[in-house]
């Protein structure tokens, strides 16, 4: 059979494995199974044992379960908690005042988790019950903390970006880098709505609550302080060269400790479920990337990449028009899938045709974790959502709904990245060593 049957059978095999339900690790495995069974005369066997064995014996996807283990501990500290306290009292003057705990809050607890469901489930506990409680308005409080959650995606350190440096063999370091400054542009987007949006709606706002001394904002900022050095740590370790993703990793699980010990939550409970959390989730990822992994090796046997590659160059698609393309595309998946997913099962295929199109790597990797970001608020299947849904019992779509605004604000993004990519390839530029 010719490569455009064996793209048609790839594809309609992967969608009827995810469609009866099969596990995405197991699709991923199960699909290059296939492929490589009818179409290569290659040993299946030895291949999968190989590549999957490779993939999850990486050194460099030591990171990976370092990060999350980070994250579980201090999602289940006082640190947590005591970031509202200490973002409270500097957010009164701005339009939509404590609303925008919830989005500096994310920025924050992202670049110590990682996680954007942990972002969205820390920062939704704090932030929900006392905006609420002051009148604030439970739409765009929903919105709020649904769209900065994603941030947990995109601000170093970054699960996802762990992911696809492992999976498109780009620099993990420099993909941290690279995020922070779209990251902070994100943020301000986020603010920047939230303030027009309560100028435009003065009665949806509460009043002012009582100012407070200089004195007394000092003191309520300390809290944020340990939050703050474990971050400094973290990146500054990887931003001066003298510690790998991983072992930066290592200096965060151990700062976050000792962090958790000195605040007097870090109990046998606490490490126990932080570390059975951690143990859980990384499983699950490792799963998928050792199936991804397999299939990336039997696309490139079955020559379905290099076709579509072809086929994207008889088209003569600009790169502008092939980034629009793939954002629908992202977008429809997102849909469906989680990010994690849609990042593994695209790789094998988008790259080869990014790479004709003469797109830098390391650039697509923050388009692409912004456009998985779009994901996480999208229904029916998305993470905070879901997230948002247990927390406050609302319908998925009317979360959904009040996450509209900070899609968009996402879509734009990718726009300012297609403008300017500086700003994603400056920060990386200047990285010693």
């Amino acid at each position: 059979m010719d490569q455009t049957t064996a793209s048609i059978v790839v594809v309609v095999t992967m969608f009827l494995m995810l469609g009866a339900g099969v596990w995405v690790a197991l699709a991923l495995a199960g699909v290059g199974f296939v492929a490589m069974a009818l179409f290569t005369a290659r040993p299946v066997g030895m291949v999968m044992a190989t590549n999957i064995w490779g993939a999850s014996t990486s050194w460099t996807l030591t990171a990976l379960p370092l990060f999350i283990w980070m994250g579980e501990i201090l999602f289940r500290t006082r640190i947590s908690s005591d970031m509202f306290k200490g973002l409270a009292p500097w957010t009164g003057w701005l339009p939509g005042r404590l609303m925008h705990v919830n989005v500096i809050g994310c920025s924050i607890f992202a670049a110590v988790s990682g996680s954007s469901a942990a972002t969205a489930a820390t920062i939704g506990r704090m932030t929900i019950p006392e905006l609420n409680r002051r009148g604030y308005d439970p739409m765009m409080t929903l919105g709020s903390l649904a769209g900065a959650g994603t941030l947990g995606l995109l601000i170093p350190p970054s699960i996802i970006m762990i992911v696809y440096g492992v999976a498109a063999d780009v620099s993990i370091a420099r993909l941290f880098i690279a995020g922070v400054i779209p990251g902070i542009v994100l943020t301000g987007l986020f603010m920047a709505y939230v303030g027009g949006w309560s100028l435009l709606n003065p009665g949806r706002v509460p009043p002012p609550e009582p100012s407070q001394s200089l004195p007394e904002k000092i003191r309520d900022t300390g809290a944020l302080i340990p939050v703050m050095l474990l971050i400094a740590a973290v990146l500054g370790s990887i931003y001066v060269g003298i510690a790998t993703p991983t072992e930066a990793a290592g200096i965060g699980v151990l700062g976050s400790l000792v962090l958790a010990l000195a605040t007097g939550t870090l109990n046998w409970t606490t490490f126990r479920d932080s570390l059975f959390g951690a143990a859980h989730t990384s499983c699950m990822i490792g799963f998928i990337l050792a199936g991804a992994a397999f299939l990336t090796v039997a696309m490139g046997y079955t020559g379905i990449p290099r076709l579509l590659a072809e086929w994207i160059t008889t088209m003569q698609l600009s790169p502008a028009a092939l980034l629009v393309a793939l954002t629908a595309f992202f977008i429809v998946m997102g849909c469906f899938l989680d990010g994690i997913s849609m990042v593994v099962l695209t790789t094998s295929v988008i790259l080869p045709m990014v790479q004709q199109a003469g797109i830098d790597l390391l650039w697509f990797g923050i388009y692409i974790i912004i456009v998985v970001e779009m994901a996480q608020i999208t229904p029916p299947v998305g993470f905070n959502l879901f997230v948002l849904q247990a927390m406050t019992g609302r319908n998925i779509f009317t979360i959904g709904k009040a996450s509209l605004p900070f899609f968009l604000l996402m879509v734009l993004m990718v726009a300012l990245l297609w403008l300017f990519p500086g700003m994603v390839t400056w920060l990386p530029s200047m990285m010693i060593g």
